[in-house]
This record gives structure tokens, sequence and C-alpha cells, in this order.
């Protein structure tokens, strides 16, 4: 497995790994500022955005990806940082290869399972009919009939591209993700525990991460804090850019 990454700056090295339906480019502005201080790889996840569109969709293969690309970078150790799914990846990758990660990184989600909770996208991107449509406005419009959030179906058009000979496809594997939906939805499968330095984040307005999953996230990273922050859901990235920056730039420098 050869993932599709961008690389930036120069240092440590940081691996950013983005969340279902995600690219690599959602992280870029972010990349850019840590970059100053670390190498930051920006990673496509398998069946995401420019990556190889493979059949099964579960952590342990993540994490074996991530593996694969950690060796064929010649990356012997390096700060992980997740968002959601990737958050996930994340973690089984820590657990899976503990001597492989210096600091752990987990945005909005926690070690657990999780109720369905993408239908109406599932619906919204399957209703685009690839073959007939003429632009990326009509394909906008379709999805506004299933989803009223002009941010989410921002953030689902990026995965829409044109091709060379015309018409347009999706840079997702969509029919491998719908089928291997559930997988996501579950938690780690390693037992652990990480014992490195570990950082959860959460969005304020988020209800990825509760109070009462601090209890199981001790018991996989028993040497991790939780931070909050104020006025975030659950793309804590986009909502809260300059927070979020300061909050990893504060945990990674410290020794």
């Amino acid at each position: 497995m050869e993932l599709n990454y961008k690389s930036l700056g120069q240092g440590e090295p940081l691996i950013i790994l983005h969340g279902l339906f995600g690219t690599l480019d959602n992280w870029q502005t972010l990349a850019k500022s840590w970059a100053e201080h670390y190498l930051v790889y920006l990673v496509d996840l398998r069946n995401h955005g420019r990556s190889p569109q493979v059949d099964g969709l579960s952590y342990p293969a993540m994490a074996e990806d991530l593996h694969d690309f950690m060796e064929q970078n010649w990356i012997h150790k390096a700060h992980i940082l997740g968002h959601s799914m990737g958050g996930k990846v994340a973690m089984e990758f820590a657990l899976t290869y503990p001597d492989m990660v210096d600091k752990l990184i987990v945005v909005d989600i926690a070690p657990r399972p999780y109720r369905p909770g993408h239908d109406d996208i599932f619906a919204a991107l399957f209703a685009v009919d690839l073959k007939t449509i003429q632009s990326r406005q009509t394909a906008e419009e379709i999805l506004e009939r299933y989803i009223d959030e002009w941010g989410v179906r921002q953030f689902l058009l990026k995965n829409l591209s044109r091709m060379k000979e015309g018409g347009f496809e999706w840079k997702m594997n969509l029919p491998v993700i719908h089928r291997d939906y559930a997988n996501i939805l579950e938690p780690p499968t390693q037992d652990g525990p990480f014992e490195g330095p570990t950082l959860f984040i959460r969005g304020e307005k988020s209800g990825y991460v509760k109070d009462e999953d601090i209890l199981g996230i001790q018991e996989l990273f028993p040497h991790s804090a939780l931070r909050t922050i104020p006025d975030a859901g659950h793309w804590v990235h986009a909502d809260q850019p300059e927070v979020l920056k300061g909050i990893v730039m504060e945990f990674l420098e410290k020794r």
C-alpha cells in the first residue's frame, strides 16, 4: 500500500490523519503553521482522497497502511495526530506499534463504539448520479435535498473530481466505505495500554467525547490528558483553528 501524502517543513515528523469522507487537504492550513517547527506529513487514508481504492476498510488495515507508510518513508518514530476516524486509526496504531509513536493526539473521538449517524450523508452521496451531472452546482443542489448544513455539503464536495475525459467521479471509494461503515463505528481492536504521552481534544459543542468516556480513555492511555475547546463542534480544526494550533504546539513542545 502506498498512501498519497504531502510533506511540509522540517524537524521531528508529525503525521496527520483525516476523518471519514475527508482528505489530507482538510488539514493543510494548520499543517502549514506546524511545518514551521516540524516535518509534517498529511496523509490520505485508504479509500479516501488520492490513496488507493482497495477492498476493505478497518482499523487494523489502516494501522498497517500507516506502518507501511512510515517504513517506506524511513520514519522510525513520529508524533501522530488523528481526527475522528483518523483518531481511531491513530489509537489503533499507537496500541499496535507503541515504539513508533512519540506523542499521540486524538481529536474529538473516543476509543468506544458509536451509533450510526451518517445515513443522510450516504443517501445524499448515492443520490448524485455521476453519469449525468454537468456541474458541481448540480451536485450541491442534490446534496442540499438531504443535508441542510452548507459547511457539510462543501466538505463532501471536496471529494468530487472532474475526469479528464469528461464527467465526474468521487475521489473516495464510496461503495466500500458504505459497505464497511460498521467497522468505522467500532473501537480500536488492540487492548493496550499505550504508555506514551497522549492528548485528547474535544469540541465543547460536540457530543463525540463525553465525560463518561474519560475512564475508558485512561485505561487504554494512562498518560493522557483531555482538553476541551470552547465554541467548537466536531470539526474542531475548522471551528477554532487558532486555539487548536496553540494547544497542539504546547503539547508537542512540552518535554
